[in-house]
């Protein structure tokens, strides 16, 4: 078991970053024993064998140790910061292009990049004539599907969102929600692996990264912060989870303002002060 232990360790660390200690043999168990028994196999020895040269399994065994855990408006502050300070910073650094690009970096089943789109649905008047593009990335095909669906049960439906939120943009379908058309349009889901090159992705103005790279090894998590302050805007933002912090992995990155999870590029020369995390767009207008 140990031999064992220590290969898929290896296997996870180089396809998916993910770092996995001793402690996680009773998750190994619990959630790769359905795929060595969907596979005929007899244990996990012979499923790290296999892996080697089966792409397909070995894609399963990655999908099935990647954590999914996620919902609408998770921990609220990210997304009251982007409502407050980072729109409006935009809008004023933006004005001549009116364009915003956001990635949501392994967005598991879509409800952080539908939380943005509600956002950016809600602020609509004072988008007006801008093109606000989401783009929405996991590892996983299961959970993309999922979030491109957008399909959830109550519980799903019901974690994290405001009511008047359900009743705005979702249907009900028997014993689930069904988020609206308009609000799926405004995201592109996509297949990538934050370890592979996601150069291809584009350049953003706004990378939320949220409660992923927890799970990684440091060298991976330093590559990861790296290769993404090449993807965001000198001026950009960057919003981590309340738990992650770029301290040691990276120096590309700044405080934003006293909203403790938003960050800014170091390249950035802002031409005016920061906003407060709590200014509201109305605030902005009236302050030019």
């Amino acid at each position: 078991m140990s031999q064992a232990f220590a290969a898929l360790q290896a296997f996870l660390l180089k396809s998916s970053g993910l770092s996995l200690d001793k402690e996680k043999k009773y998750l190994v168990e619990a959630r790769l024993t359905p795929v060595i028994e969907q596979a005929g196999l007899s244990d996990l020895g012979e499923l790290v064998t296999m892996i080697e040269t089966d792409r397909t399994l070995a894609k399963k065994v990655t999908e099935a140790m990647t954590v999914n855990e996620t919902f609408f408006f998770r921990d609220r502050q990210p997304f009251d910061g982007f409502r407050n300070a980072i729109l409006p910073e935009l809008l004023k650094q933006r004005a001549r292009q009116r364009k915003i690009r956001i990635w949501s970096a392994a967005c598991s089943t879509g409800q952080e990049p539908y939380s943005l789109a509600m956002i950016v649905d809600e602020e609509a008047r004072n988008l007006a004539g801008w093109t606000v593009d989401i783009v929405a990335t996991d590892i996983a095909e299961t959970v993309l599907k999922k979030a491109k669906d957008g399909v959830y049960t109550h519980f799903e439906a019901q974690r994290g969102l405001p009511a008047q939120h359900l009743v705005r943009y979702f249907s009900k379908r028997k014993d689930n929600w069904v988020i609206s058309q308009h609000i799926r349009s405004r995201v592109d889901f996509r297949l990538q692996n934050l370890m592979a090159d996601f150069s291809a992705l584009g350049q953003f103005d706004v990378i939320f990264c949220r409660n992923v790279l927890i799970y990684f090894a440091p060298d991976q998590k330093r590559d990861v912060l790296n290769r993404m302050a090449q993807r965001l805007a000198p001026d950009g933002f960057l919003v981590l989870g309340a738990a992650e912090s770029v301290i040691g992995y990276s120096s590309e990155f700044k405080p934003h303002s006293d909203n403790r999870v938003i960050l800014t590029r170091r390249a950035a020369t802002p031409h005016h002060e920061p906003l407060r995390a709590g200014a509201s767009l109305e605030q902005v207008r009236t302050a030019k």
